[in-house]
């Protein structure tokens, strides 16, 4: 595979290290990647039939629910990608180990006390009635939802191997990571199918527990081997490392609430105002649509922190040649996107059969939301590998308020059905779409000055 790749990168002409490691790992995550996308659309077709349409869609309205949650790690994994990143730049192995060992020990107290509250919260909680499930799913609901927090708590400290792999220019193994998740899964529904009968609970507990086992194993691994020297130590947890881990993160903090209200709303919003079987076709659009997106965040995911390095050797000419080579792929990305709208109706006949229906409405304004999120993502990327955010935190902020009353609009009073949903998303990420491409010429021209370079 190292010999394969060395000649693919040497006939694409590729010399500087930097990019030779970008492309490396942008390879590998092709790989990953696809053989995650793949066992996923296998994944919906055997769950919807184990569980039912309507026990599917509560499911999902579980998962969008609960990623609202993922906002308690207060956005140190994000400030420590840039931190880590930062202090490997600059050789400083004692700092950069200070600020693993303060995130993960920091994010561990902080989950402990989210495991405490949510698991005794949830006993008092009428989930059949938050989720508008029927009366019948309110027993298993009831045991399900704290197996569900109690293994969020943990998934997210253990998710920060992660972000060290990614932070240290290594993504493909996040890819790696959700590969294995998505087999692993696709094997545990098969055999499912074949031994256990229709049971949310079952279920739901089971896909909860896998990706926490995988990520456990995945941190004895790399604390083993590669990242022995950094490994965890209670004595480096320091409020100097916690304050600039989270002086940075306080702000992906933000964006990271705004952006779950943002993207993970839509099934809560959808069960809300119609019901738990209307989520479902939303859904299996929503995953069609994002393979474009998928695909073209295996390319980009590797330049965050490759712009954070660059940046911090005063790189520039390697961040305007980047920045040109990401606009033709975000350029492909969008027209594959356009011919993945001409072929969705024999795509869904072949994955989904008769089980679900589509409209086409619903298609056409999935796709116009994907092609609006690739146009923007390497201009986002790149601000986000500086940590000058504070301009996307006042926008996303703004989208984040005015998605949820506008879907009600859309869907109440101008009777757009369910692809009101998706639509008030895009008129609210469209202020953002156009700041990212105007900060970023200001950044790389030593132009910004005042918020847009905060």
């Amino acid at each position: 595979m190292k010999e394969l790749i060395n000649k693919i990168q040497s006939k694409l002409g590729i010399h500087s290290d930097r990019t030779k490691n970008i492309s490396k790992h942008v390879l590998l995550s092709l790989l990953y990647r696809g053989g995650s996308i793949f066992a996923t659309f296998l994944l919906v077709p055997l769950t919807i039939r184990f569980l039912d349409t309507e026990n599917y869609g509560v499911w999902l309205t579980i998962s969008s629910f609960i990623a609202w949650f993922s906002f308690f790690d207060v956005g140190l994994g994000n400030g420590l990608r840039n931190k880590f990143a930062e202090a490997k730049a600059k050789g400083d192995f004692e700092l950069a180990k200070g600020f693993v060992s303060t995130a993960y020990f920091s994010l561990g107290l902080i989950c402990l006390g989210l495991l405490c509250v949510t698991v005794l919260g949830s006993f008092f909680i009428d989930w059949a009635a938050i989720f508008n499930a029927s009366a019948s799913l309110k027993g298993q609901l009831q045991i399900l939802m704290p197996i569900v927090f109690g293994c969020l708590s943990l998934q997210l400290t253990a998710k920060l191997i992660a972000t060290i792999y990614t932070a240290d220019q290594k993504p493909s193994v996040e890819g790696k990571i959700s590969f294995i998740t998505s087999t692993s899964s696709l094997i545990l529904i098969w055999i499912l199918t074949k031994t256990a009968t229709s049971s949310l609970l079952i279920f739901g507990a089971l896909f909860s527990l896998l990706p926490v086992l995988i990520l456990i194993l995945f941190n004895v691994y790399a604390f083993s081997n590669r990242y022995k020297k950094y490994k965890p130590n209670i004595l480096l947890c320091k409020k100097i490392y916690f304050n600039e881990i989270f002086g940075l993160g306080a702000t992906f903090f933000i964006i990271q609430c705004s952006v779950i209200i943002l993207f993970s709303t839509d099934n809560f919003i959808i069960t809300q105002l119609f019901n738990p079987e209307e989520v479902v076709p939303y859904n299996i659009a929503q995953k069609y649509f994002s393979i474009s997106l998928m695909i073209f965040n295996m390319l980009l995911t590797p330049y965050w922190s490759g712009f954070t390095d660059a940046y911090t050797h005063k790189d520039f000419l390697w961040i305007r040649k980047s920045m040109k080579n990401l606009s033709k792929f975000s350029f492909g990305s969008m027209l594959l996107t356009f011919f993945m709208v001409l072929l969705s109706p024999f795509f869904y006949k072949l994955w989904i059969g008769d089980l679900v229906s589509i409209p086409f409405n619903l298609t056409l304004s999935m796709a116009v939301f994907f092609i609006i999120c690739i146009f923007y993502s390497p201009y986002n990327a790149f601000i986000n590998g500086l940590g000058k955010v504070r301009i996307q935190m006042y926008t996303l902020v703004g989208a984040a308020i005015l998605n949820i009353p506008l879907s009600i609009i859309l869907v109440k009073y101008a009777s757009m059905g369910v692809e009101g949903v998706i639509t008030a998303t895009i008129i609210c990420i469209i202020p953002h779409a156009i700041i990212c491409p105007l900060q970023y010429s200001k950044l790389i021209r030593n132009k910004a000055s005042g918020i847009w370079n905060k």
